[in-house]
């Protein structure tokens, strides 16, 4: 069972978004600042629609930080819907003296048509608000208290896009991936390769003046993690596992890679596995990274590499033919307001999603109430394993 537990709540258009995290240990400093700038992050890339326009996300903390240290017990962030005074009667929670209209066109590629299937609904719009994507401001939110946490204990989790449609960027070695880091922010689409990145959004203008949607692949790295997280002795502790369930819970995402994913298939054993060394001043290490930092359910101690393909955006400018659910009807999709691309942004919810599973993989093997606590078990861990 997570000895770190992560809860979200709210609508899209509605008041706003919390986030609840429970699990953290005591005497951690939080960076107000940090938050919301990873909050801002999220809303970067090009592709993105006018809702980016409307909303400043910031991060409200209404319990469990007091004076920028947490206290150990849950804590609670709320973000505003700016954009919610637009649809105050629409999404109010409480009755409305007027009649708000019914949305009866699902969309194909969204939560729409199975979950009024599901909870007896006549109104899309009680799913959809909820299957938006928009619930990922909350989950970054909570992540950024997960990373400040990781940040304590040596581990920094970085994220950039590899690929949006058909173009993909270079691969680059270690370590001049992660210097190339550094910069991924100013890239209109968080690309490591500025040529690549020129191209994507080149191919992002051309496919949205044509209609359409596009998806594409993010990585997600962690930097600095010790040996041994996870477990091979039980299915659910597998950490491969519990990382593939955490990125394919982001909206869209259709495949995960870890390492070298799928490529790993189409190699012989000589060249997909990490060959085993040691000296006095490294300890364990391995020359190569095929696995991307995990064997048998754990981490190896090397880079930590995930990558996650996702789907286009299923509303589109020009819609996909549905059914009216009242009528039964042959009818358009829904329109409404949309992105033609929010790879870069789901790179930022990744990372969010990771540094969670990292974070509730520490706080399993290390325990500790207190944030020194945590690190005084680590030490003595580090110590033994050399």
């Amino acid at each position: 069972m997570s000895l770190l537990r992560m809860i979200t709540a709210g609508e899209s258009h509605g008041p706003g978004l919390t986030c609840v995290l429970e699990g953290l240990p005591a005497g951690l400093v939080v960076d107000r600042e940090a938050i919301d700038r990873d909050l801002a992050r999220r809303q970067l890339g090009h592709g993105r629609g006018g809702r980016m326009k409307i909303e400043r996300d910031g991060a409200e903390a209404t319990g469990g930080i007091r004076h920028g240290r947490t206290l150990g017990g849950p804590i609670a962030l709320m973000i505003a819907n700016r954009d919610y005074a637009n649809w105050a009667e629409r999404m109010s929670p409480w009755p409305v003296d007027a009649p708000v209209e019914e949305v009866h066109l699902p969309r194909p590629g969204h939560a729409d048509l199975a979950g009024v299937m599901k909870f007896g609904f006549t109104d899309v719009r009680d799913v959809l608000e909820r299957a938006s994507a928009r619930e990922t401001a909350a989950r970054v939110a909570g992540g950024a208290l997960c990373k400040a946490f990781l940040a304590a204990v040596g581990v920094e989790v970085l994220s950039h896009v590899r690929a949006i449609g058909a173009v993909s960027a270079p691969d680059y070695p270690e370590p001049l991936a992660r210097e190339r880091f550094d910069g991924v922010d100013s890239s209109p689409v968080r690309c490591l390769d500025s040529q690549a990145s020129a191209a994507m959004v080149e191919h992002i203008n051309q496919q949205r003046r044509a209609n359409e949607s596009l998806g594409g692949i993010f990585e997600v790295r962690a930097y600095g993690l010790v040996a041994g997280l996870g477990s091979h002795v039980s299915w659910e502790e597998r950490l491969d596992g519990l990382l593939a369930g955490a990125l394919c819970s982001i909206q869209a995402v259709k495949g995960i890679g870890l390492g070298e994913g799928f490529a790993l298939a189409a190699k012989p054993g000589s060249k997909a596995h990490d060959e085993i060394f040691h000296s006095e001043e490294r300890g364990f290490f391995r020359e190569t990274n095929h696995s991307g930092g995990l064997e048998g359910g754990m981490t190896t101690g090397e880079t930590l590499i995930v990558t996650a393909a996702m789907k286009p955006l299923p509303t589109l400018t020009k819609p996909l033919r549905s059914v009216d659910i009242a009528t039964r009807s042959p009818a358009e999709a829904l329109r409404e307001r949309t992105d033609s691309c929010t790879v870069p942004a789901a790179g930022v919810v990744g990372e969010a999603m990771v540094a969670f599973v990292l974070a509730d993989a520490y706080r399993r093997k290390f325990g500790g109430d207190h944030i020194d606590d945590v690190r005084g078990a680590l030490a003595a861990y580090r110590e033994r394993i050399r």
